[in-house]
């Protein structure tokens, strides 16, 4: 049996069982091409997946892990129906994950984004992308889940957005603050006179469903003068989640009621499956620091 057989049939069973395995499912693809274009026969071995976890050799450290670490996953499978599969040992190039530090924007920066948006050419352009990062710096939602939602799915009267099959297939209802609810009734209402039959909430120029790549081309020439307080060199479209994930355990810390205890509620906001996931999002910056501080350190009677 060739391994491009035995990759095809354990993606066939991971996908039977809900997994989409977009990239996972190509790196393994990618894995069994070269493991059969370059003679090897037999089980999946330490060699084979090493040789082709440290492809190429320039490429950073942490891309040769997430590598092995997709063949780890692969050779925990195969080994039930192959016993002399080798799984290559976890870690042995270092770990495959690391947290980059998300860059959080300042009020006024999420205010420049809205206004440099409203000066974008194209009838219905400029309020689309004005709602669009609007609603994703008040909501906190990901930009899949944000482009994927459809016309009837958004329920301006009862403030809520429903968000159908997102990520692990979870779906979920979004209530919306007040404040959110006039910009999304201008849009939609500008959005029905110019395309009634639209399908999705937010769309493009021509009534068609927005592609991610135009929208991040299109933020990031909206943002090419922020400076990212992250260390990049430049802000991502992601960090708006990162930052209203923060901002709102800030306004808890400073509530009375504290934030004690409330953490899964902002995780099943954010469409989590773990707070764990949650705490990914919570960044130290300086203001919840100084708001954690004297949670601890009360001032001295």
């Amino acid at each position: 049996m060739k391994m491009l057989s035995r990759v095809e049939k354990y993606l066939s069973h991971r996908r039977s069982l809900g997994y989409k395995l977009k990239t996972e499912g190509q790196m393994l693809l990618n894995f069994a091409n070269y493991a059969d274009d370059s003679g090897h026969r037999g089980p999946l071995n330490h060699e084979i997946a090493l040789r082709w976890s440290t492809l190429p050799s320039n490429a950073d450290r942490l891309y040769h892990a997430r590598r092995l670490e997709v063949i780890r996953g692969f050779a925990k499978y195969q080994i039930s129906w192959e016993p002399k599969t080798q799984i290559p040992h976890r870690h042995i190039l270092g770990p495959a994950h690391r947290r980059n530090t998300p860059h959080i924007y300042t009020a006024k920066q999420i205010h420049q984004l809205l206004k440099s948006a409203a000066f974008l050419s194209g009838d219905l352009r400029p309020l689309t992308y004005q709602t669009l990062f609007g609603l994703l710096a008040c909501c906190g939602l990901r930009i899949s889940e944000t482009l994927n939602i459809r016309v009837h799915e958004v329920d301006l009267q009862n403030g809520v957005i429903t968000i159908s099959k997102s990520k692990y297939h979870q779906s979920r209802f979004v209530p919306l603050h007040p404040s959110a609810i006039s910009p999304l009734k201008r849009y939609a209402c500008q959005r029905q006179l110019l395309f009634p039959a639209a399908e999705f909430f937010f769309v493009s120029d021509r009534g068609s469903r927005f592609a991610y790549s135009t929208v991040r081309t299109t933020f990031r020439q909206l943002t090419k003068d922020f400076t990212s307080n992250s260390g990049r060199r430049y802000v991502r479209l992601h960090d708006l989640r990162h930052t209203f994930a923060c901002r709102v355990l800030l306004r808890w810390q400073q509530s009375k009621k504290g934030a004690q205890g409330r953490i899964p509620i902002l995780s099943r906001y954010l469409g989590h499956l773990s707070v764990t996931d949650t705490y990914w999002y919570l960044t130290a910056i300086p203001k919840l620091l100084t708001s954690a501080a004297k949670k601890f350190n009360p001032p001295s009677l």
